[in-house]
């Protein structure tokens, strides 16, 4: 999998990949609010969470501790 390409409304600010899962985290202009997406190829499954300025770079480096946070 590649980096989210950017769009006129939203730009990549980061992306990485750890064992074949990608993570970036996006920038939406239009609504100036922050995004990380996270897609597992392998068991097909996506998600995407909410971020804030002060919590953006933890996002990006913990979805998933993030997402089980919403889960409970």
């Amino acid at each position: 999998m590649t980096p989210s390409a950017p769009t006129e409304s939203t730009a990549e600010l980061a992306f990485r990949e750890n064992d074949g899962i990608p993570v970036s985290l996006l920038w939406h202009r239009q609504t100036n609010r922050l995004s990380v997406t996270v897609a597992d190829s392998q068991l097909g499954e996506s998600f995407t969470l909410a971020a804030r300025s002060d919590n953006a770079r933890d996002v990006f480096l913990h979805p998933y501790a993030y997402a089980q946070l919403l889960a409970a």
